[in-house]
């Protein structure tokens, strides 16, 4: 394993397994532990004022319409980060790009901690909502950073692990506003916990990550993935997991309040439990993905994610806490193990496709390797659009109902349109080809049933 300099990494090729075993999983594995820790700050940011709004009492001036605007504003930010923070990995180099991308996470959380207060104006609070963003574009870096580092074979327990680790930092920094509201502090205190945690997660990727020479910015890569049709179809499904995961997590608390009248210290009692389910489930949506192929794991996710929501929507009409509050949980939990289970699906996609090409090998992984990459930043940041769907769709249901029922309503029959299209493109096909292939000798044809 050759090195430019102390952090450049010339030679990668996970496929070796005789290489894999010498060198490469000790390296990969250590450049996945810091890369979570950055992914994981980056996502508490992301998803600061999910919790922020939460200490905005009536002195602050803001309706629940405008805090749900408010988060939605991190969101829409965040979902366009990832698009250049996607290629920003090739450009720079994994560990150089972690270092700056986990640095500029502090811009966000000080600015907050200056105008935290109430009289600050609306248009302030807008402003330190979108910096937050920079934080959701950490995903699409770590997440193209690591995909190269793995074999075929694990990219879907790594992905995983990796996304799962970062998606933990929703629930933490709203068990860290628990512990500070319970304590009777303001927001302020739970800023100033964070300040340093961004500088360690800076200074271990500066530390201990890598860059891989053999990865390189591929504005054709980038290109060719954007006409490919996989690309948006995958970029659907990914707005119907991570869409929704990212969306309930930002809004889950605000619900409660709004529309059950908890207390702050009451909402935020609970609306960690789904988040923090739902990212520690997330690597196992990926191990399933790797045993049973994404599409099939995907396909009876969505069934899944569609019965919760219809019992949530019950419950939201018979006015029932429990059932809502479990029910809510349980979407959250479905909907982490399908964003294990369609990220597992991009890198097998584009490598089935190299098969159909004709490429085999270390060809055929480069070049899986090549369009997966370059894809996940546009899949991530249109599944990342999701969420602001849900806040903008739960923001109108408040403003004319008064209850987030018709939101949810309309969420069931979009997960009914997900599992029509994960059936229709990835397994329907397949399943034809399979019969076919049975009583034929045709030549083997492209199927995505394992991907």
């Amino acid at each position: 394993m050759a090195t430019r300099s102390r952090s450049w990494i010339e030679r990668w090729d996970p496929e070796d397994e005789s290489f894999w075993q010498q060198t490469g999983a000790k390296v990969a594995r250590r450049n996945l532990v810091f890369s979570v820790l950055s992914e994981h700050i980056g996502f508490s940011v992301w998803t600061l004022w999910s919790v922020m709004v939460l200490f905005m009492g009536p002195e602050y001036g803001i309706d629940p319409a405008g805090k749900f605007f408010l988060v939605s504003m991190a969101t829409l930010v965040g979902a366009f980060a990832r698009v250049p923070y996607t290629f920003a990995v090739a450009l720079f180099g994994g560990r150089n790009w972690t270092v700056v991308s986990a640095s500029m996470l502090l811009v966000p959380t000080v600015v907050a901690f200056v105008v935290m207060e109430p009289g600050t104006s609306y248009t302030t609070f807008l402003v330190c909502a979108a910096l937050t963003g920079v934080g959701g574009g950490n995903f699409a870096s770590s997440m193209t950073n690591i995909n190269s580092f793995f074999p075929m074979r694990q990219k879907g327990w790594a992905l995983g692990l990796n996304a799962g680790g970062g998606n933990i930092g929703v629930p933490v920094i709203q068990l860290a506003a628990l512990a500070v509201i319970g304590a009777d502090g303001g927001p302020r205190v739970l800023l100033g916990i964070y300040i340093p945690l961004i500088a360690v997660s800076a200074l271990c990727a500066a530390l201990f990550m890598d860059n891989l020479a053999t990865v390189r910015n591929d504005t054709g890569a980038a290109r060719e993935a954007a006409r490919d049709a996989h690309t948006w179809i995958m970029s659907f499904l990914y707005v119907g997991t991570f869409g929704s995961f990212i969306g309930y997590s930002f809004a889950f608390g605000l619900v409660l309040q709004t529309q059950f009248g908890r207390t702050p210290l009451q909402a935020a009692g609970v609306t960690f439990i789904g988040p923090l389910l739902g990212s520690l489930i997330r690597p196992v949506g990926g191990r399933l993905a790797d045993r049973y192929g994404g599409a099939r794991i995907t396909l009876w996710n969505f069934v899944g994610m569609a019965v919760a929501t219809g019992v949530v929507a019950l419950a939201s009409v018979a006015e029932s806490l429990t059932l809502f509050t479990v029910a809510f949980i349980v979407v959250f939990v479905l909907s982490g193990l399908g964003n294990g289970s369609t990220y597992k699906m991009i890198p097998g996609i584009f490598r089935t496709k190299a098969l159909a090409k004709g490429l085999t090998g270390e060809e055929a992984a480069a070049y899986g390797r090549r369009l997966s990459g370059a894809s996940m930043g546009l899949i991530g940041a249109v599944g990342a659009l999701g969420g602001l769907g849900i806040n903008l769709a739960f923001r109108q249901s408040f403003q004319t109902a008064g209850t987030g029922t018709g939101a949810f309503v309309a969420f069931l029959a979009f997960y009914a349109v997900c599992f029509a299209v994960t059936w229709s493109v990835y397994l329907r096909g397949s399943a034809a080809r399979s019969a076919a292939a049975a009583t034929t000798e045709a030549k083997p044809q492209l199927s995505y049933a394992e991907v």
